[in-house]
């Protein structure tokens, strides 16, 4: 792969798609670790509609959501799917914030990366992705989460190997691109997944990066 080619998929993107704005919820630890749980195997527009109906009966703080009942949060999420589970990591995460961290996720986010990474790990319901996406949207950290979008169109571009798991599609990313890009690489990567790199049916045609998409090449030959 020649070492160009990364940094022409991220500039072509970047021509092609608008940076999105960060949200003031983003900028809270908590509320992006809440979104985030409920964003697990759930498209964006349920988990924006159950996010809406929690922050309509609850204060988005760690001390409210440990003290609610869980059949109360399990309503609120209904429209999210896999409810009763992400009710459950919900309230523990938030009972253990609110014990543990005294109401705050900034005594993890100043640790070292990888101390952060871990400490995140230990609550439930908080995996690599969800991690990640605290540390970068809310921490500043240098990490790109790599969610279904990602690890689709990465391996599609041959950034990062075909049978690579989490950790080795995170880290090829990361080894091709400025730590100051992460951002934008996560965010351009879901926007071209969602927009023309598709699960099902991608718009080769349409996408403005298909001459450096080896999978392109590989579906005209076969043509």
């Amino acid at each position: 792969m020649a070492d160009s080619r990364p940094r022409g998929i991220l500039e072509t993107l970047r021509r092609t798609f608008d940076m999105p704005r960060r949200t003031a919820s983003s900028r809270d630890p908590f509320k992006t670790l809440i979104i985030t749980i409920i964003s697990q195997n759930t498209a964006d527009r349920n988990t924006a509609r159950a996010f809406e109906n929690l922050s309509k009966h609850f204060e988005i703080i760690p001390e409210a959501l440990a003290n609610a009942e869980t059949s109360q949060i399990e309503r609120c999420l209904k429209v999210a799917g896999l409810y009763k589970n992400k009710a459950k990591a919900i309230k523990q995460v938030s009972k253990i914030v609110h014990e543990k961290y005294r109401d705050s996720l900034k005594a993890i986010l100043l640790l070292p990366l990888e101390e952060a990474r871990n400490a995140l790990m230990q609550l439930l319901g908080v995996g690599p992705k969800t991690a990640d996406v605290v540390l970068l949207f809310s921490g500043g950290k240098s990490t790109i989460p790599v969610d279904t979008h990602v690890n689709r169109v990465a391996k599609r571009l041959g950034l990062v190997p075909t049978s690579g798991n989490y950790e080795a599609v995170r880290e090829s990313l990361q080894s091709l691109y400025d730590p100051r890009d992460y951002l934008a690489v996560h965010m351009m990567l879901i926007s071209h997944g969602r927009r023309y790199c598709r699960a099902r049916n991608p718009l080769c045609t349409q996408c403005a990066i298909n001459t450096l998409c080896p999978t392109k090449r590989t579906r005209d030959k076969d043509d």
